[in-house]
């Protein structure tokens, strides 16, 4: 329990202490006009409220990612703590804060766009397509779970579900920001603090016997589970998650002042930190133990929706059963359409076609969600594992983004080039070990993954030195 609430107290003071190390290496500066200012459309550059553009980035980084992950991760142990605290202030905070900020900087461009900016016209021709593969993955992971969950809870027939979802999807991809996802989000992102904050009353109220920080790998199947890379894969959101990245610029199409940017961006991923603290601190908990949780998620097929259900049905009562079916159902899907709609943007910057018009939208919408559909008929655990390599290596594109654009305002790029060269290792060694990978044993695997993020360490350091000689001629 000790080190559960010294987690939760890291987590804040990260925000306050190191928020402001990373806004000012930023320079965030309120006399410069954000888009939503000089670019109010309408439709996707509207001025909103700081409230509910934190509320609704929450949502949008949220949704079931930092419960989910946080709950499969927890079978590692406490060392999960230990991810979530430092990987949320010095990854995963970062990343969504500079990933928000430097779209507010360009117009509000989607983060393809501002890689390219930073890294070059091949990086952006890159992010432009695998981004657009990863929102798809993102839509459909979190339009097949729910329609599974809504047809186990009232047997309609799952087509209809998945039609039903796609319906809803492609209205919040082509309407107004502040019509649909405005309104009706910041109650969601409401309901998501209010359960994870009545799971962590439940387990300190009731002393639930949280295990205290270790190193060790207690995963019941430690031997063929090894800590690194796979903990930092599977628990992404809550730490560090490259799907934030396409989120972001949604909300930088709305936020009135720079300044916004660290409560939003920064303070919204470590809100989510501390819900993925909370989750997995009641999954190593709930059933009594890190093996108990194993055995009975075994036995339920790894669902992490049962686990949820159980904790707020036992802790929290007809209430909690109530935010269960609402955390499983309601906050998925409202990470899905904000993916599609981030698809659609990504594609719209990509070629430069405006999106005022309401067919412009529809145009590049249905065949998304055509695609998406197809690719509802894939097996669920293969998207996901895709998902995950892909997530955490955006992440890391991201990074070196950041750590590239510190270079060219003369900053310290190292609270960007540390993380990102942690992340290269992370999703070489896993994608060389992985089944979905190279399948190499991990004695290879590792000692490739090393070699790679100092190789990219290195490249980094010859290109920042060509960019600073540049702009020191410019000068």
């Amino acid at each position: 329990m000790v080190s559960f609430l010294l987690s939760i107290v890291a987590l804040i003071i990260g925000y306050f202490v190191y928020g402001k190390i990373v806004e000012k290496a930023f320079g965030a500066d309120n006399n410069i006009q954000t888009p939503a200012v000089r670019l109010e459309d309408g439709v996707d550059f509207v001025p909103m409220p700081e409230w509910k553009i934190f509320l609704i980035q929450f949502l949008n980084i949220a949704g079931l990612g930092p419960i989910f992950g946080a709950i499969s991760g927890a079978l590692w142990g406490p060392a999960a703590f230990l991810w979530i605290v430092f990987g949320c202030i010095f990854a995963g905070a970062v990343h969504d804060y500079f990933s928000g900020m430097l779209s507010v900087r360009h117009d509000g461009a989607s983060i393809p766009e501002v890689v390219g900016i930073y890294l070059g016209g091949g990086f952006k021709q890159f992010m432009r397509v695998f981004s657009v593969i990863l929102l798809i993955l993102v839509g459909v992971v979190f339009v097949k779970g729910p329609a599974s969950i809504l047809h186990g809870l009232t047997g309609l027939n799952i087509n209809l579900l998945l039609y039903f979802i796609f319906g809803y999807y492609l209205i919040a991809t082509v309407v107004p920001v502040d019509k649909l996802i405005g309104k009706v989000y910041p109650i969601f992102g409401i309901c998501l603090l209010i359960m994870a904050a009545g799971v962590a009353g439940a387990m300190i109220i009731g002393k639930a016997p949280i295990p205290e920080v270790t190193l060790a790998n207690m995963h019941p199947k430690a031997d063929t589970n090894p800590i690194y890379p796979l903990l930092f894969i599977t628990i992404a959101c809550g730490a560090i998650s490259g799907f934030h990245a396409t989120q972001s610029p949604l909300m930088a199409r709305c936020i009135t002042k720079e300044s916004q940017g660290r409560r939003i961006f920064y303070g919204s991923m470590i809100a989510e930190g501390i819900v993925a603290l909370i989750w997995a601190a009641a999954a190593m908990s709930f059933f009594g133990g890190i093996n108990e949780l194993g055995s009975a998620m075994a036995v339920e097929g790894h669902n992490a929706a049962w686990v949820v259900n159980e904790v707020c049905n036992t802790w929290l009562g007809k209430i909690g059963g109530l935010l269960a079916v609402l955390g499983v159902v309601a906050c998925p899907i409202t990470s899905g359409d904000t993916a599609f709609r981030s698809a659609r943007l990504t594609i719209a910057d990509s070629v430069g076609f405006k999106q005022e018009a309401i067919k412009n939208r529809f145009v590049i919408s249905i065949p998304l969600f055509a695609i998406g559909f197809i690719l509802t008929k894939v097996n669920f655990g293969v998207i996901w594992r895709y998902f995950g390599w892909s997530n955490q290596t955006l992440a890391t594109i991201v990074l070196w983004t950041t750590a590239m654009y510190l270079v060219h305002k003369g900053k310290s790029y190292w609270m960007a080039a540390i993380p990102a060269t942690f992340m290269t290792s992370v999703c070489t060694t896993f994608i060389a070990n992985a089944k979905i990978g190279f399948k190499l044993p991990m004695s290879i695997a590792l000692p490739i993954g090393i070699v790679v993020a100092i190789l990219a360490l290195g490249l980094f350091i010859v290109a920042s030195k060509k960019v600073k000689v540049k702009l020191e001629a410019e000068a």
